[in-house]
């Protein structure tokens, strides 16, 4: 029986496995519940299960045959701080947690992938299968990387994939070099003289200043940046003062920067603080700056992604492959593993109808039906980066 198959008539237990998870989700370095389930089910198949990067991060390994050649599959394991809306019966059991990005999804296709590698035992060479932990906020990612991932388990190459409800249900997007932003996050404080509101005069008001920066901040991506550097900044929030007849001491701006190129990452960084303070200034005020640099761009490598886009034209057919005309404003912290070993990360379209919530959304929820599938790639992913001779 070929792999689709056996994972098709294995859809029920992993439909099982992924609504589970889902009832149960967990933030970022609290994955403990998801981790103990990925655990029992690896070592249960005969994989070699390692425990603990980055807390609640877990990478199985299987060899078979004689081969040096080693490849890594990441999937993401944690959560959203979202209150879910979606009704379901498996709706999540935790007020204000929930699988709202489907690595739950993600989670079960791997798992289903290491049943039908571990199975068939048709490759030969290393495969270690990562389920990181954090994605969605502490860069799980860059810690795995930093405590030792790829010297304790060798790469020659590492892929990802996330699913995609916009795009038609079984298509693969694909892209060389960058796919995903680099994200940043800025906080600008406004430092003012607050009073009544009835004597504006005797003030200095913090909100009007924090007004202007708003404003000017819409002008770098306009008149600084080349037009062809794809750039955005977002002011996501304003909070300043609380009653009408008052003048706050201080207006606090938080905004999201993202980028692909490193000189433009400087540059936006270095205009923001130029407008906040400038623009401060002119109100006779002070502002202060905390800029922090999130992840770096995912960057895709040309082989790898020549390799990911031939073998799904062979999976899904040509009409199923697409390469992306641009980039994703989104971040990814797989950068990370990109940035030390070659590798791909790709996208895979889960839509089933016009209905179907995005992502970050409370009342999205994880395409089923994608679960034979991906799990039935990353099989056939390792079988032909580890063909047996």
């Amino acid at each position: 029986m070929n792999v689709r198959a056996t994972l098709t008539n294995a859809l029920p237990e992993l439909v099982a496995l992924r609504r589970d998870l889902h009832a149960h989700p967990e933030l970022g370095l609290e994955e403990v519940r998801t981790s103990e389930i990925i655990a029992r089910e690896l070592a249960a198949l005969g994989y070699a299960v390692t425990r603990g990067l980055a807390r609640t991060g877990i990478v199985a390994t299987l060899s078979s045959g004689t081969s040096g050649r080693s490849v890594g599959i990441r999937a993401d394991i944690d959560a959203l701080p979202i209150f879910e809306e979606t009704g379901l019966s498996y709706a999540s059991t935790t007020p204000g947690l929930m699988h709202a990005c489907g690595h739950d999804g993600h989670t079960a296709m791997l798992l289903g992938a290491a049943r039908a590698i571990a199975e068939r035992g048709n490759f030969d060479g290393t495969v270690h299968l990562i389920f990181q932990p954090a994605e969605e906020n502490f860069g799980g990612a860059k810690i795995m990387v930093e405590e030792g991932l790829f010297e304790r388990f060798p790469c020659d190459a590492v892929f990802a994939l996330h699913n995609d409800p916009d795009l038609p249900f079984g298509q693969f997007a694909v892209r060389e070099g960058p796919i995903m932003a680099a994200v940043d996050e800025c906080r600008i404080r406004v430092n003012g003289l607050g009073g009544h509101g009835a004597e504006p005069q005797a003030t200095a008001d913090p909100i009007v200043a924090g007004a202007s920066i708003v404003m000017a901040l819409q002008t770098i991506v306009a008149r600084n940046i080349h037009p062809m550097d794809p750039t955005v900044v977002t002011v996501g929030a304003f909070h300043a003062g609380a009653a009408s007849n008052v003048i706050p001491e201080r207006a606090e701006l938080v905004i999201g920067v993202r980028s692909f190129n490193p000189a433009v990452r400087d540059e936006l960084e270095r205009r923001i603080r130029l407008v906040a303070q400038g623009q401060a200034a002119s109100y006779g005020l002070s502002a202060s700056v905390d800029y922090q640099r999130s992840y770096d761009a995912t960057i895709n490598h040309k082989a790898e992604t020549d390799f990911v886009r031939d073998l799904a034209i062979r999976f899904a057919g040509a009409g199923q492959v697409r390469d992306m005309a641009r980039p994703s404003m989104g971040s990814e912290d797989f950068a990370y593993m990109l940035r030390e070993r070659p590798g791909s990360y790709f996208f895979l379209g889960a839509r089933a109808s016009e209905a179907d919530r995005p992502l970050h959304h409370p009342g999205y929820n994880f395409n089923d039906d994608l679960l034979p599938i991906g799990a039935a790639f990353w099989t056939e992913l390792v079988e032909a980066y580890l063909p047996r001779a």
